[in-house]
């Protein structure tokens, strides 16, 4: 049984994200741990009307833990997760680390949550992105086989933390007093009035680790044979993500078979309504648990494709809302 919990990385945006959704939904524990680096110990955060104090990650961290919720980087985790589990704990690990892994289930709850079963001590997270794809396309596979995807990503500030998200900030203030901003730390060229096209460090074949994570994890998520080509870009919104999806299925599907399957699909809010200008933006996704669909329209070009658009909180359902949902089928486990 979970009794204990503890976060990992519990000062970072997404460990304060599992802080909040833990008390929100409120999740069933007995204790909870928040873990980070030494230059955090001692900061207090409130959980349940009590306050909680930062302690050093070290190897005696889990003792008696249960559940561990990381999201400290992939370098931490490497070290860290193994330790955790040999004292007992399943660890729900937010990093790149172990997502392609074999011995190493890799989880979206709302289309593989069978394969949490499966762990040997260690689940994974998904990367933002492919999360938000395969909770819509997941209802769209059951009616037809996806073969290929095309997707171009629009990704918020977020991703790449919450220093990321002040220095967006900063950049736009330095702009608007002095005309130009010399914070330019987290991202490799100012996002202020900018887009970036490059996520992540580029491979060998030119795609970013960004856009070739897309490719493996949707395939290793769906159990699918299914080929994704991205291009990952930074854009200047601050926590959602968006992304325009074109997917190609065996068989031609409809705009109103894809809408009755997105209606009641778990995860999923529908706004679509292209004749009155009805669509989902990142203002209206953020802070929400649901990824909001939209634009859903017969390609052009192709009589067995379709495109759409999406938007998702990256902080929440991207990472933290997610890793908790598979904290909660272990406990119903």
């Amino acid at each position: 049984m979970i009794r204990n919990v503890a976060i990992m990385g519990a000062t970072g945006a997404v460990g304060q994200e599992i802080l909040s959704i833990l008390e929100e939904r409120n999740f069933p524990l007995q204790s909870l741990k928040l873990l980070a680096s030494e230059r955090s110990a001692g900061k207090e955060f409130k959980f349940k009307g009590e306050t909680l104090k930062c302690e050093v990650l070290n190897k005696d961290s889990f003792k008696g833990i249960d559940l561990v919720l990381s999201s400290a980087g992939a370098a931490i985790s490497k070290e860290f997760a193994p330790i955790a589990v040999e004292n007992g704990a399943v660890v729900v690990d937010n990093t790149s680390h172990f997502r392609m892994d074999p011995n190493v289930p890799l989880v979206v709850p709302e289309v593989n949550a069978e394969d949490i079963k499966l762990h040997k001590g260690i689940i994974a997270n998904p990367n933002c992105t492919t999360i938000m794809m395969v909770v819509v396309l997941n209802p769209i596979e059951k009616i037809s086989h996806i073969k290929k995807i095309h997707i171009s990503s629009y990704q918020s500030a977020s991703g790449a933390g919450a220093v990321a998200m002040e220095e967006l900030k900063q950049q736009y203030k330095d702009i608007l007093e002095t005309g130009t901003t010399t914070h330019i730390n987290k991202f490799p060229f100012q996002l202020a009035y900018n887009v970036i096209p490059q996520i992540d460090k580029m491979t060998e074949n030119d795609y970013t680790k960004e856009e070739m994570k897309m490719f493996n994890e949707t395939r290793k998520i769906m159990h699918s044979d299914v080929r994704t080509s991205a291009t990952c870009v930074r854009v200047s919104s601050l926590r959602s993500h968006s992304e325009s999806v074109w997917f190609e299925t065996e068989r031609p599907v409809s705009v109103e078979e894809i809408r009755n399957a997105l209606k009641n699909a778990p995860g999923v809010t529908l706004k679509d309504d292209p004749q009155n200008y009805v669509y989902p933006m990142p203002l209206e996704s953020a802070g929400k648990d649901n990824i909001f669909v939209g634009r859903i329209r017969k390609d052009l070009a192709d009589e067995n494709s379709n495109t759409l658009w999406l938007t998702g909180d990256q902080i929440r359902k991207g990472a933290a809302l997610n890793a908790v949902q598979i904290g909660e089928i272990l406990l119903k486990m």
